[in-house]
């Protein structure tokens, strides 16, 4: 599952298209780079907060729940989110 990109001399590279199709990436979306035990990967963040909309489904109570509640069940969604990103991109490097 991986793919090679040419660095140019001003230091841009090209996604390749079957990388942008696979994540959904579109031009003006963004991305980054994550350094960690010596590797670097690309992850990409093309979410907006309307995409999120409906991922939390409804209350349990029935009642609103609080800014802070909102917060907490976002960011635990995004954990998720950029651990099942790093955990398929580490099984396409392992292939």
């Amino acid at each position: 599952m991986g793919a090679l990109a040419k660095i140019t001399a001003k230091g841009q590279i090209t996604l390749p298209k079957e990388v942008r199709e696979r994540h959904g990436l579109k031009p003006g979306d963004r991305v980054e780079f994550v350094e960690e035990g010596g590797k670097t990967w690309v992850k990409p963040r093309n979410l907006r907060a309307v995409d999120l909309m409906g991922i939390l489904g409804r209350p349990p109570s029935g009642k609103a729940p609080s800014v802070r509640e909102m917060d907490e069940a976002i960011m635990k969604a995004v954990a998720e989110d950029d651990e099942r990103i790093e955990r398929e991109w580490r099984e396409g490097i392992d292939e």
